[in-house]
């Protein structure tokens, strides 16, 4: 892989700054880049399997934006 040597140098200090290094970071970004795919699938699964989900009646907008 290759990237240009100022950003990578700027890539560093930041990851100096965040108390860690380039490698570490970019080995969890690149952890998160291949789970990415996955938990869009289980997402669209969960939304498959609860399909069957209807509410009883319609609300309000404000019963919408209780807490």
């Amino acid at each position: 892989m290759s990237a240009d040597a100022e950003l990578i140098r700027k890539a560093r200090e930041k990851a100096q700054r965040e108390h860690t290094t380039l490698n570490e970071t970019f080995r969890g970004w690149l952890r998160q880049y291949v789970k990415a795919e996955v938990r869009v699938r289980e997402f669209y699964a969960l939304m498959q399997s609860l399909d069957y989900v209807r509410p009883v009646r319609t609300f309000s907008r404000a019963e919408l934006n209780e807490r």
